[in-house]
């Protein structure tokens, strides 16, 4: 099994151009489609406790601009697991745990690591 997750949705273009990446470049990588496989308390969990949530949330997505003012609000860790649980496409995208490692989005340099 391989020791690369990629969290993503399979349409959207960092997605795509990511798993493009990591094909050419003959990574081997496991796909979890957030809106298709879902996410667990505990990846979301796993996330906040890697990932700065400044960098975890997309507030540029419609998903995030659909969401009331009180939930944009949300501070407090167990009320933003279950924001993140209920809607997962707020995550950006993609997201690639390599052992320890977290990233964030499609970056070349970063992902040339990843080798």
């Amino acid at each position: 099994m391989s020791s690369i997750i990629l969290y993503g949705i399979k349409n959207c273009d960092s997605v795509k151009r990511s798993r493009k990446w990591l094909d050419e470049n003959s990574i081997k990588y496991v796909f979890h489609d957030l809106r298709l496989d879902g996410i667990k308390k505990t990846t979301i969990k796993e996330f906040l406790e890697n990932i700065k949530i400044e960098l975890l949330i997309n507030k540029r997505s419609t998903s995030w601009r659909k969401l009331s003012n009180r939930e944009k609000a949300i501070e407090v860790k167990s009320d933003l697991i279950e924001l993140l649980l209920n809607n997962p496409t707020i995550i950006k995208r993609p997201i690639i745990k390599s052992k320890n490692k977290y990233l964030v989005g499609f970056n070349e340099k970063e992902f040339k690591l990843l080798k």
